[in-house]
């Protein structure tokens, strides 16, 4: 639900409020759906498009408005292993995207993205952007610099000085990330809103009654092999569990520790493991088929993955960690363990598996409960709310109200 600010608004902004919007969606990588930011981008943007606004989505792979990659020694190669590339600013390329737009919106705070806010301010329009790239999961991907104290304070720093204190609102997808931008003195209105789902992930048929699973009983990890996604924990659990013997795990990603992950799934489980990336467009099918998700991760703003799962019927457990915002998602003591202990995930999932009518019944109620809170439609209408009341502050030369929960 959308909670509508008490801004004054002119006659000719009221005028305004059903006309449809034209919105730049600024985003380094905006065609490679492997990659979550990109990918809610491209959802977004046919969301929009759907609900009658128009769109132009900026940067490689973009359809109309595409841009040249930005190739940086050895950052590029490590971002690429996890599906992320930066895109070269370009002057032309702005110039022909933002004309005659009503509002930028910025998805990353990089080189391309910094470079956006100074053509749209140079065009005055109004911008707004995303806070996607949560510092946590950057240094736990940065080797020896993760150790340095103060490292993720800076980080929030940097991001800030390089985008967010010069943009007119901030989106983020949880109260987790609102809170820990304010933790880090991020001053601007910040508008809380799911980046949702979209609705080709509907709800598998559930099984009757107490009808068990059947083996294998199938586990379903999806998101990037690195170190704070933290599958590695998934797999010693599942070595733990009473049943082993019977679970076929499946991860649905690719990262720079893939080769790690693998040789621990080989080493450890008494069933060979599918590990490797998954086109989103074959998910759905994927997650309908298997009976429990398991989200071990260390460090979210949201996890889509978690809500596609559940939106598909799945029962997921999730790990309780103070970085996380995915553990907002469980329902029942059972679907949330703490961080860090693979022991207590065995025992969850091996509670699961004792208890197929509960498994059965939890599965449809996650359904139901998801797509009445997390749909794409209804975060597409709390985004165009929060760009229209940017326009209308823009206009009036004050800034936005900001603080909304949008969920």
């Amino acid at each position: 639900m959308c909670a509508q600010q008490n801004t004054a608004s002119s006659s000719d902004d009221r005028q305004d409020d059903d006309r449809p919007l034209k919105v730049a969606l600024v985003v380094d990588t905006s065609g490679n759906g492997g990659n979550g930011t990109s990918n809610s981008a491209t959802q977004w943007a046919a969301e929009l498009q759907r609900q009658g606004h128009e769109v132009r989505l900026v940067g490689i792979g973009a359809p109309e408005y595409p841009a040249r990659e930005n190739h940086i020694p050895l950052v590029s190669w490590i971002s690429a292993k996890q599906q992320m590339q930066f895109a070269q600013p370009s002057r032309t390329l702005f110039d022909r995207a933002f004309e005659g737009v009503d509002v930028v919106h910025i998805y990353e705070p990089f080189k391309f993205g910094r470079h956006a806010l100074a053509n749209a301010r140079a065009h005055g329009l109004p911008v707004t952007a995303g806070f996607h790239v949560q510092p946590e999961n950057v240094m736990y991907s940065a080797g020896p610099l993760r150790y340095i104290p103060g490292m993720n304070a800076f980080l929030y720093w940097l991001f800030h000085h390089w985008l967010y204190r010069n943009v007119d609102a901030i989106h983020v997808p949880t109260r987790l990330g609102a809170h820990l931008l304010k933790e880090h003195h991020y001053g601007e209105p910040i508008y809380v809103i799911s980046n949702g789902y979209q609705p080709r992930f509907t709800a598998k048929r559930q099984r009757p009654g107490a009808e068990p699973a059947g083996v294998p009983f199938r586990i379903v990890a999806s998101g990037r092999l690195a170190n704070e996604k933290n599958h590695v924990e998934l797999i010693e659990a599942i070595a733990m569990s009473a049943h082993a013997d019977d679970i076929h795990l499946t991860i649905a990603g690719t990262g720079p520790i893939r080769r790690r992950v693998m040789r621990k799934a080989r080493k450890l489980l008494s069933r060979p493991a599918t590990i490797g990336f998954h086109r989103n467009v074959d998910m759905p099918d994927l997650l309908r088929s298997c009976d429990l998700l398991c989200h071990p991760s260390i460090a979210d703003l949201e996890s889509v993955s978690v809500i596609e799962g559940m939106a598909c019927g799945l029962v997921p457990v999730i790990a309780d960690s103070p970085l996380s915002a995915a553990g907002q998602f469980s329902l029942t003591p059972e679907s949330s363990y703490p961080v860090g202990h693979p022991e207590q995930l065995a025992d969850r999932i091996d509670w699961w598996i004792d208890h197929p009518r509960e498994l059965n019944e939890w599965g449809q109620t996650y359904a139901e409960h998801t797509k009445e809170t997390y749909s794409v439609e209804q975060s597409v209408k709390c985004f165009v709310r929060m760009e229209r009341e940017v326009i209308a502050a823009h206009r009036a030369g004050r800034r936005a109200a900001g603080d909304t929960d949008g969920r």
